[in-house]
């Protein structure tokens, strides 16, 4: 038998295949707080973590998704009707046992959405979501319980995303634009859960030219603040070292 031949027989043999999913953490900063979306699933008992809370996602439509980034945008945009500015991968988690109903992987995204897109967010309920809403990240961790192993995928992107605000210019993506420079370190210590020095955050982020000016912006002060928008919306940018709390150097 030749090599071709060989493979084609590999191929055409009946493997059992796992479940693949795709599950997006979708964080938002809201009332100085990172928060994530959670869904519920139903409720019947027959169903695998009847009525445990998750992170929202589902199946793989090899009839739809082009890829695993296809599926975490289409499962973005179902469940909350908005495109979010930033999506990135974080990992898979895979076994034959993080589902009763048998072997299943599922690749993990993170995203993130600005609090004035709340105002326009479609949290969908459907045949697997018996409730949805927003949970305060650090009242979750690291003991709440979550349907299959969503728990240690909510923590590792909230290992993930703060320790990329450490060095990145991440946050901006959570607000709408035109920002202000307090509103931009409100929402830095939001996402770290601590303070960060002031001054050297101002010039930190004027530093780093990636802010344009946008014009001053309404504010209750006799001096309205100056509004600025990101230049490049495709990426964060990297600074050369990481924050220093609130009085540090």
């Amino acid at each position: 038998m030749s090599k071709a031949s060989a493979i084609a027989g590999e191929s055409n043999r009946d493997f059992a295949r796992p479940y693949t999913t795709v599950d997006v953490v979708i964080f938002t900063v809201q009332g100085d707080a990172l928060e994530v979306l959670l869904v519920q699933r139903p409720t019947e008992a027959r169903e695998p973590f009847a009525g445990l809370w998750a992170l929202p996602g589902g199946f793989v439509d090899v009839e739809r998704d082009a890829d695993l980034a296809a599926c975490a945008r289409r499962k973005l945009r179902e469940k909350t009707g908005v495109a979010s500015p930033y999506l990135e991968q974080l990992g898979s988690w895979g076994s034959a046992v993080r589902d009763p109903r048998g072997w299943s992987a599922t690749h993990a995204y993170f995203a993130l959405i600005p609090a004035h897109a709340l105002q326009r967010l479609t949290v969908a309920k459907g045949a697997n979501a018996a409730d949805v809403g927003w949970r305060r990240v650090d009242a979750l961790l690291p003991r709440a319980r979550l349907a299959f192993d969503h728990m240690q995928i909510l923590q590792a992107a909230v290992d993930r995303l703060r320790s990329k605000v450490e060095y990145t210019s991440l946050p901006a993506f959570l607000l709408s634009e035109p920002f202000t420079l307090p509103q931009l370190q409100r929402t830095y210590e939001a996402v770290l859960g601590r303070a960060v020095d002031k001054s050297g955050f101002r010039t930190r982020m004027l530093a780093a030219d990636f802010l344009d000016e946008a014009g001053t912006v309404e504010s209750e002060s006799n001096r309205p603040p100056m509004g600025y928008r990101l230049r490049d919306r495709a990426q964060a940018v990297v600074f050369p070292r990481t924050f220093s709390p609130r009085g540090g150097a």
